[in-house]
């Protein structure tokens, strides 16, 4: 075979084009461009661990803010109940002093009306004192044909009702 017969003289030749060749592409890939996709990926790293850092600072910005809008929020809870609670006691209040009012005005009132009841009930009562003392005196007179006075009928219709 011929062609083994020539690795010992082209051997040498292609082990120094295989070396230079390697010893280039070493040189033009590992010392210039593995460097510069190094620095890339060292430039992505670092930009990612900044945002990475920089979201971690607004997270705990936004904790904060969240912190201090809760405690914000409580206060104006409790600031709002202080002045419902003041508000329903003004009202309390309020409403106490014209049910007070009213109260007075439905007494004087009731008064009034029970005054007006007492005169009117001692009223019909003399009239039907009156009415009695006439319809006996009379009764009297139609039974016993004999007249009475009225003092002596007025008399007789006080013993009856006292009684009845």
């Amino acid at each position: 075979m011929p062609q083994i017969a020539q690795i010992a003289d082209t051997y040498s030749s292609q082990i120094f084009w295989l070396l230079l060749t390697f010893g280039f592409v070493f040189f033009v890939i590992g010392l210039g461009m593995v460097p510069k996709v190094q620095g890339t990926a060292d430039a992505r790293d670092a930009k990612i661990s900044g945002d990475l850092d920089a979201a971690k600072a607004a997270f705990a910005r936004a904790d904060e803010a969240e912190a201090d809008y809760r405690v914000r929020d409580a206060q104006n809870r409790t600031a709002a109940q202080a002045v419902v609670a003041k508000a329903k006691s003004e009202a309390a209040k309020a409403s106490e002093v014209k049910l007070a009012a009213a109260d007075a005005e439905v007494a004087s009132k009731i008064a009034a009306a029970e005054a007006r009841i007492q005169a009117a009930s001692t009223a019909a009562l003399a009239e039907i004192e009156t009415v009695a003392v006439d319809a006996a005196r009379d009764m009297v007179a139609r039974i016993s044909g004999v007249e009475t006075s009225d003092d002596a009928a007025r008399n007789a219709v006080k013993a009856a009702l006292a009684h009845g």
